[in-house]
């Protein structure tokens, strides 16, 4: 799997950025990161991502459009698409 979710930031100011990530197919990843900021996800589709954590365990979570969830600063993860379609989702995340 490649990092090939193509992310498009829509605001970058000293309090908030707010990147909307596109994952065209099954497969599709954001690549290795963790987030320095504390974010929230809003998932703009019905789908399934799976998460690969960095000691090597992978979980899936089903997220629901419109339904956002929140992380801490710190997580490290690579987020590939478990979907047979187009997913999508806003990231926002709340800097220091």
């Amino acid at each position: 799997m490649s990092d090939s979710a193509k992310p498009t930031v829509h605001i970058d100011n000293e309090r908030t950025r707010v990147t909307q990530w596109l994952f065209d197919k099954r497969g599709d990843s954001t690549g290795w990161h963790r987030h320095e900021f504390d974010y929230v996800i809003v998932p703009l589709a019905d789908g399934t991502l799976q998460i690969e954590g960095p000691d090597g365990t992978t979980s899936h979570a089903e997220l629901t459009s419109g339904v956002p969830y929140y992380r801490e600063a710190g997580v490290e993860h690579d987020v590939i698409s478990a979907n047979d379609y187009p997913f999508a989702f806003m990231e926002i995340e709340i800097k220091q």
